[in-house]
């Protein structure tokens, strides 16, 4: 397709007026498409039910007076109910978030520069254990009987049956492995999860949701990750290494500061699957660890579609990851763009 020569250009930069005019109409279009929700959500948090029943009015002062009636509501007489979800959100997302950037980089970074080579009987094993410590669970047998009994069947079986198993897998079929993870809807294993923790004694805890968080995660930090550090030249990590620098004091010192904006927009990434994730918190919590996205649905479920009040809930609950947006947007863009275009 020919473009019209006004729209034609040598580089990014090189627009004529008239093209620049196109561009920045265009921009500022979608500009009012991405913020109009933000908008609603904001102005809707000020207005009576009236005013929201009645039509659509959008102009503070113009249309309708602004009150605070839904944000003390919310705020003050049900303190209960939206604080302490608040909290608990902040606590399991952030840590959670945490957790498994800090795991996934360094195994992303184990899958770039080290070379692994496990075998499929091995693989199996471990499967085969896990599998077997979920059943013993769910039959009942308390949980440190269940988790010895495993490690020695583990640890037997992998002396004698797994070495008869000569194929072994790369660090490509393990980083597709661990995607794959990713792509498996969590509603195929919120049950076992669910029984398993039963045993273990971790429903209703902020641990038992964190760890989930970590692992469900996990796959997208590494495989982010990884892609990062295979734009890091290695050249930096020779010379170090010349130095006498230890492949950890490498990673710490060299590998991790240059890795800095990929590191921030994974952790946001992964914050904000934490932030909004709703299947495994309904299983897996209850009043006193319940998150955020619960409590929206439940006042939704509770009052019905009571707009004024939900959009008082719904800003609490994005603002703050709204905010670090804003904050680490710099790190943000440069760690997303890394990679994008190789020379």
């Amino acid at each position: 397709m020919r473009l019209p020569r006004f729209l034609r250009r040598r580089n990014a930069l090189d627009l004529s007026p008239r093209a620049k005019i196109v561009a920045y109409i265009s921009l500022f279009v979608w500009t009012g498409v991405v913020l109009l929700p933000l908008y609603w959500l904001v102005v809707t948090s000020f207005k009576l039910p009236i005013h929201v029943n009645s039509g659509p009015v959008y102009l503070p002062f113009v249309d309708f007076e602004p009150t605070l009636q839904n944000w003390e509501f919310i705020l003050i007489d049900l303190q209960n109910d939206t604080v302490r979800p608040f909290i608990n959100t902040t606590i399991v997302a952030f840590l959670s978030a945490f957790l498994a950037t800090a795991v996934g980089a360094t195994a992303a970074y184990a899958l770039v520069r080290f070379r692994y080579e496990p075998k499929l009987g091995l693989i199996g094993l471990i499967v085969g254990t896990v599998v077997y410590l979920f059943v013993v669970s769910a039959l009942g047998v308390p949980w440190p009987i269940a988790i010895t009994s495993a490690v020695a069947i583990f640890l037997i079986l992998a002396s004698t049956v797994s070495r008869r198993f000569k194929r072994a897998l790369g660090n490509a079929d393990i980083a597709f492995w661990l995607i794959s993870q990713r792509i498996l809807p969590p509603v195929a294993v919120v049950l076992p999860i669910y029984v398993f923790y039963q045993n273990l004694g971790l429903l209703n805890t902020h641990f038992g949701l964190i760890i989930t968080y970590v692992a469900t995660n996990l796959p997208i930090v590494i495989w982010l990750m990884r892609d990062y550090f295979l734009n890091v030249p290695l050249e930096l990590e020779e010379s170090a290494s010349v130095d006498g620098a230890s492949p950890f004091r490498i990673f710490r010192s060299i590998v991790l500061p240059v890795s800095l904006p990929g590191l921030v927009a994974t952790f946001l990434f992964v914050l904000v699957f934490a932030w909004n994730e709703y299947l495994l918190a309904v299983f897996l919590s209850a009043a006193d660890t319940r998150t955020m996205p619960l409590t929206v649905v439940a006042q939704d479920a509770t009052r019905g579609p009571q707009w004024w009040f939900m959009s008082v809930l719904v800003l609490i609950m994005i603002g703050p990851v709204i905010v670090m947006a804003i904050l680490l947007e710099r790190y943000i863009s440069r760690g997303m763009l890394i990679g994008a275009v190789k020379g």
